[in-house]
């Protein structure tokens, strides 16, 4: 029996930097698996998430839910039959709905394989004084669906974001369990709580730009190119995505620089630098690195915004910061 959680949350509120500390907490003699959808089509978080003592699955390119659920079942099946997983940890895109991934996993064929336990939905508070957010329906089902709602960045808030935390509180929690966390630390112990299958999730419709087949893998280059990039848009968000080949090497100042001044709700990377790899993490203007001595085998690089931007500049900068 695999046991399953969700751990869904809008775009930017933590669930990628969760993961990385409920993975660091596997107890040694179990055998976890991680199946992490994107909106966009490059492929970052596997890329983030990749060696961190788990099997990993990657479904890039929108939501998981869509074209019935396709792309979820092939690749929770594969991850079933391949590594029997004692723990299953599901990350949805940001600007996904939870309700056709959590009636998938309750679904009869799937209950002698799959318990379900507590889905975590991850709140930043900051995010409650949008009003473009909060009226989100993602966002609104998201909350709807949790068994518990985890507040992240607490090392971040100020007394507004507090304030709006709590009138929140008291009008929308009802009888869900409430934490608080920083830095993404989860506590690991609420994986084993029980999920509520009769929670009452609403329906939704979803709105893409277009109708299109949806890969099972992150985004590869083809033939002898040494970058491509790739867009995705609809549910009211555009992104734009880079792959680089593996002698492509970044200036670590100017390309943290780049990330910085990009003007995008989001962006993620994980790239080749002379000083080996760098992590980039940005929600608004809050920017998180890291470096680390090791190389990947390429670099990937996405930038995620409520409204079209001009990726074209964007790009004419992006290339002229390569060394190589």
């Amino acid at each position: 029996m695999t046991h399953v959680n969700v751990i869904t949350g809008f775009l930017g509120s933590g669930k990628t930097t969760a993961l990385l500390h409920l993975l660091a907490s596997k107890p040694a003699n179990e055998n976890w698996a991680v199946l992490v959808n994107e909106f966009g089509e490059i492929g970052i978080d596997g890329a983030l998430l990749a060696d961190r003592g788990a099997t990993l699955k990657e479904i890039p390119g929108g939501c998981m839910c869509c074209v019935n659920g396709l792309p979820l079942q092939v690749g929770l099946n594969m991850l079933l039959k391949q590594t029997k997983p004692d723990r299953l940890l599901i990350e949805p895109t940001g600007l996904g709905h939870p309700k056709q991934l959590l009636n998938m996993l309750r679904a009869a064929v799937y209950q002698p394989w799959l318990q379900v336990d507590a889905t975590l939905t991850l709140l930043d508070p900051r995010q409650l004084a949008d009003p473009r957010i909060v009226q989100n329906e993602n966002f609104q089902d998201q909350l709807t669906a949790a068994d518990i709602v985890i507040a992240t960045k607490s090392d971040r808030w100020s007394d507004e974001d507090r304030q709006l935390l709590a009138d929140w509180r008291q009008q929308q929690l009802g009888d869900r369990q409430w934490g608080e966390a920083a830095w993404g630390e989860i506590d690991p112990a609420l994986l084993s709580q029980r999920g509520l299958a009769d929670r009452a999730v609403p329906e939704a419709l979803h709105h893409h730009a277009e109708s299109r087949p949806q890969g099972l893998a992150a985004l590869k280059l083809d033939g002898q190119a040494r970058w491509r990039r790739a867009l995705n848009e609809g549910q009211g968000y555009a992104s734009c995505g880079w792959i680089f080949d593996g002698d492509t090497v970044f200036d670590t100042i100017k390309i943290l620089e780049w990330a910085r001044l990009a003007p995008v709700d989001r962006v993620k990377g994980v790239l080749r630098t002379a000083e080996g790899l760098v992590t980039i993490n940005r929600q608004g203007e809050d920017l998180f690195i890291e470096t680390r001595p090791t190389t990947p085998p390429d670099s990937r690089i996405e930038l995620i915004h409520h409204q079209p931007v001009d990726w074209n500049l964007l790009q004419t900068g992006l290339l002229k910061i390569r060394l190589k």
